[in-house]
């Protein structure tokens, strides 16, 4: 039973494949393999995959085997969830079919547009895909069920370590710890002002039906993500923690077709229109205008951030102390510290921006940099202070140094280990069938000696 853990992921990132696909099953379908009740259909395994080639990921060798083997480990494991009674609500579910249908939304720039390449009401394409979802979302709790509690000594990790040919241990180039404090400078009134008229004419102009919403998006609007599809931005009431409160508010005080007064938010003013809505979610069309600051805001800035580091320098204050005095707000849940994309606190150079890259050489373990001024990923002018608290050398993979990263590969070592043994523990007690065609799989080597043909 080897690269469960693999399997389950591979599955799990391929559960939707095209609408169309599924709403037009060729006649010639079949079951190619079973796990108690739960079926597996040949077209399963062919959309998975074609899903999975869309999506722009590599396919494993022998994929048809791979995503066999994938399905089949989640249907035992839906299997089990269901005899062992795991809850899973129908709140729950809406709530994660409905945010991953917004991300297809998204994806293809409208609603409208995804029923036409589904050929799908997004009502009816919930319903397609509720028995997927509720499938995946019980194979999810299960392996956790399994794996819960599971850890590694210090001891474990060691013995694991141990196990490593030395010739093969990885190189790791230099890596930093390093957090940030941000300063936002806030424009003068008069800008603001300007930039709210500014909005107020492009309505005048939509309304009057001069200019189309999505044109004056394309051309004026500061929000570089979705400027590109016309403002469009797929939302939902209750995506508080994604997007800004107020916008939220003063979208869904909209009807369909009608524009919104000029609404303040963290990042700038919007005028909103409203596309399409049902429920609680909605397409809507934004411009966003982020009222430009000048030498003056922005020196404020930098003279308050510049007391701040007195106070760090002086100890006074810890950094982290000082964080509560970012604009950030994302700093009081992670101290300012920038974190890699596995939430690791190590990160690569290559992996900041380049104008914090300037400034690290002149920084040593434990020092504050002096106030930066930087443009954010929104273009907008910033002060920060950077606090560098750690630099490794390159060197190769070490226990001293990179216990962590050790770690945790043992951590997933144990936990393949303990799913492989559940797995030929509980195999024994289903039905399983697999279709001749899959014979020369490899990777299912442990299914076939418990499948009805081998049985018989």
């Amino acid at each position: 039973m080897k690269k469960i853990i693999f399997s389950v992921i591979l599955f799990s990132s391929a559960f939707f494949s095209s609408a169309n696909a599924q709403a037009k099953k060729v006649i010639a379908d079949k079951i190619v393999a079973q796990v108690g009740d739960k079926i597996i259909l040949h077209s399963d395994i062919i959309n998975a995959i074609a899903d999975y080639k869309r999506q722009g990921q590599e396919l494993p060798v022998d994929a048809n085997c791979a995503f066999l083997q994938g399905q089949l480990i989640q249907k035992a494991l839906v299997l089990q969830a269901e005899k062992d009674s795991i809850p899973i609500s129908d709140d729950e579910l809406d709530a994660k079919l409905d945010n991953q249908v917004r991300g297809f939304i998204r994806e293809y720039g409208s609603k409208e547009v995804l029923e036409e390449v589904a050929g799908r009401t997004v009502y009816q394409i919930k319903e397609d895909f509720k028995q997927v979802f509720r499938e995946r979302e019980l194979a999810d709790k299960m392996r956790s069920k399994i794996l819960e509690n599971t850890k590694v000594t210090p001891t474990e990790v060691r013995a694991y370590w141990d196990k490593i040919p030395k010739d093969s241990l990885p190189f790791y180039e230099s890596e930093i710890e390093v957090s940030q404090i941000i300063a936002e400078p806030k424009a003068n009134k008069d800008v603001e002002d300007y930039v709210i008229r500014q909005l107020y004419e492009y309505k005048r102009q939509v309304e009057s039906g001069s200019k189309k919403f999505e044109q004056l998006a394309k051309l004026y609007s500061d929000d570089k993500g979705t400027e590109s599809q016309g403002g469009t931005l797929a939302i939902n009431r209750n995506d508080k923690g994604a997007i800004d409160a107020a916008f939220l508010s003063g979208a869904f005080r909209l009807k369909e077709g009608q524009i919104s007064p000029v609404i303040k938010s963290k990042f700038g003013y919007h005028i909103i229109l409203m596309v399409s809505r049902a429920g609680d979610d909605a397409v809507v069309r934004h411009i966003l205008k982020i009222p430009p600051v000048t030498d003056d805001e922005i020196n404020i800035s930098v003279k308050k951030l510049d007391s701040l580091r007195t106070r760090i320098v002086s100890r006074e204050l810890s950094f982290g102390e000082a964080v509560k005095y970012s604009d950030d707000e994302n700093s009081k849940f992670n101290g300012g510290q920038i974190q890699g994309r596995d939430g690791s606190t190590y990160v690569s150079i290559d992996a900041l921006d380049k104008d914090m890259i300037k400034i690290l050489p002149d920084l040593k373990p434990g020092d504050v940099s002096v106030p930066q001024v930087y443009a954010d990923e929104r273009g907008k002018k910033t002060v920060r202070l950077i606090y560098l608290k750690t630099r490794t050398t390159p060197h190769r993979e070490n226990l001293k140094d990179d216990y962590n990263k050790i770690s945790q590969r043992a951590l997933d070592e144990k936990k393949q280990s303990k799913l492989e043994k559940w797995f030929n523990e509980h195999l024994p007690s289903y039905y399983i069938y697999i279709d001749k065609q899959f014979v020369g799989c490899k990777s299912l080597d442990d299914w076939w000696k418990y499948t009805t043909s081998a049985k018989q």
